[in-house]
């Protein structure tokens, strides 16, 4: 049920969205620089790969396990106020990072960074809510997505470029320079002064948190210490069974405890962590189903193009950013441009037609794609892909502050911001260990039926346990052992092989996956900018 709003709208300058913007980019930014800058962490400090890729893998676990708690002292603190108080924390990050005499300084400025993020995100949302309305509101939630997708672009090449002339450092002045210009802008955002009468809930927070680092570590690590039998990389194992599956279920199980005892804090009359109500209808609950298929399909994708570009073809990061600047730009533009298509069509159509667009480019990039990440029709299909992805992110987060009141919209912003962590998260983590998987089982498969390399070689070689390898490193591998030239070279032909195939057999999987989340998207809303739906749990549609 829908009710048609009167109100005369008032319009509000957009000087106040552009420190929103920007505080959008500065956490987005400082992400995609990450990666750019392990390569020169490692040199610099001397430590493995695996000890600086923790800096990534701290921040997302900050934010995703304190969101909740971050959105209820905004409002019990008052979102300026702690908005302003957490871009300075950002910024004492971003110091940490440019003058970090180690390793540990860099992963604790990434925990302060993630901290700060967790309280940024629901501010974020508060803070439009607080701000716009109507039209101008589904235009301002647009935008965040559009700064996602910049921030990701110019970090890539800022950061390519930065660490090869100067180092990796540098290119934290610039989230240093961002926060700097969110705090000054800061000064034009109107909010309210908070409810100190609100208190947190520890119980569901430590619920949450646990559930969230549980799942985390679950699917980041299932390739390393095996999807369910143990690895010898394993830190332990439980009757020979992984600790990736165990960490999982605990995960799931605490999520469960922290619903319950939500409910039942809020039948007693107490201010819950989050309030549920938000999430009280189908077409709400539906579109948090889409963000996180959507986000873990964008990871996913994010993970496989890099995959095949930097370790099977052997090429640099700013390689990889040239091959996914036709999705990047397109996600950017179709995040900014979709809020258009607002007052002509409805969530529900827009949402379908999002996710058909993005199951037909990856059926076709399963079909199209070789090794070669720059031929026109694998492009195509990323751009398709772009479009999909980018409607979807906007529209779903704006179905969800449409429906709330807007003293929920930081209860919003604590979900979409769980949401998309726990999904980056799992997209990630499937598709290696997904791609891992088709890759072993189709090299065993073509080992066992070729009757040209004798078996004390493929036993030597045991190529069906290997990760995706250039056919570079292939070769260097083989020349170690007694493998003729045509036996390497066969080897090589029977790798190359596999590895296409698994690629395209996983991006039929994504594909399956995004089909599947047509069924979610068919029960988002119909109602449109203009109209108000029923904030009743029981109005709008049912469940």
């Amino acid at each position: 049920m829908t009710t048609t709003g009167t109100a005369v709208e008032i319009r509000r300058s957009w000087a106040p969205m552009v420190g929103l913007f920007l505080a959008q980019m500065l956490m987005s930014f400082n992400v995609a620089a990450l990666p750019v800058s392990i390569g020169g962490m490692v040199d610099e400090f001397g430590v493995p790969p695996t000890t600086a890729s923790t800096a990534i893998v701290v921040y997302g676990l900050a934010v995703a396990a304190l969101v909740m708690t971050g959105a209820k002292l905004g409002q019990r603190i008052g979102w300026v106020l702690i908005f302003r108080v957490v871009i300075v924390t950002f910024a004492g990050s971003s110091l940490m990072m440019l003058l970090g005499p180690s390793i540990e300084w860099i992963i604790a400025a990434q925990v302060v960074a993630g901290a700060s993020a967790a309280i940024i995100v629901p501010s974020l949302v508060a803070l439009i809510a607080e701000n716009y309305r109507g039209a101008q509101q589904a235009t301002a939630v647009g935008s965040l997505g559009s700064a996602r997708a910049i921030s990701g672009v110019t970090a890539f090449f800022i950061g390519g470029a930065l660490g090869t002339l100067i180092g990796w450092r540098p290119v934290f002045a610039i989230v240093l320079a961002i926060a700097v210009a969110v705090f000054v802008l800061s000064f034009g955002l109107r909010g309210d002064r908070g409810d100190p009468g609100i208190r947190i809930d520890l119980v569901a927070a430590v619920l949450i948190g646990l559930a969230i680092v549980s799942l985390t570590l679950g699917f980041n690590n299932l390739r390393g210490w095996g999807v369910l039998s143990a690895t010898e990389d394993a830190p332990f194992d439980i009757a020979g069974i992984s600790p990736a599956p165990l960490l999982i279920v605990l995960g799931i199980v605490l999520g469960q405890l922290f619903f319950l005892w939500t409910r039942r804090r809020t039948k007693a009359g107490k201010v819950p962590l989050v309030s549920l109500s938000v999430l009280g209808r189908g077409s709400e609950r539906a579109a948090v189903y889409a963000m996180f298929i959507v986000v873990a399909l964008e990871a996913a994708l994010n993970f496989t193009v890099p995959l095949y570009i930097q370790i099977v073809q052997g090429r640099t990061p700013f390689d990889t950013s040239l091959a996914m600047m036709p999705f990047n730009l397109t996600v950017f533009v179709t995040a900014t441009l979709i809020v258009r298509f607002y007052g002509r069509f409805d969530p529900r159509t827009i949402g379908v037609f999002g996710f058909v667009m993005t199951t037909a480019a990856l059926v076709w990039l399963s079909f199209v794609v070789t090794n070669n990440w720059e031929t026109l029709p694998t492009i195509l299909g990323l751009f398709v892909f772009g479009v999909g992805q980018g409607a979807l992110v906007t529209l779903v987060f704006n179905v969800l502050v449409t429906a709330a009141p807007k003293e929920l919209a930081g209860d919003v912003g604590s979900i979409r911001g769980t949401t998309q962590n726990l999904a980056s998260a799992v997209g990630t983590a499937v598709a290696g260990a997904m791609l891992v998987g088709i890759l072993s089982w189709g090299i065993g498969q073509a080992i066992m039926a070729n009757t040209y390399l004798p078996d004390e070689l493929v036993d030597e070689v045991s190529l069906e346990n290997a990760n995706f390898v250039s056919n570079d490193q292939l070769r260097e591998l083989l020349a170690g052992t007694e493998a003729t030239d045509s036996q390497a070279e066969e080897f090589v032909r029977i790798n190359e092989e596999a590895r296409l195939s698994a690629l395209r057999t996983g991006l039929l999987i994504l594909a399956g996956i995004s089909a599947l989340a047509i069924v979610p998207a068919a029960r988002l809303p119909r109602y449109r900018p203009g109209e108000i739906p029923d904030p009743s749990p029981a109005g709008g549609e049912k469940a």
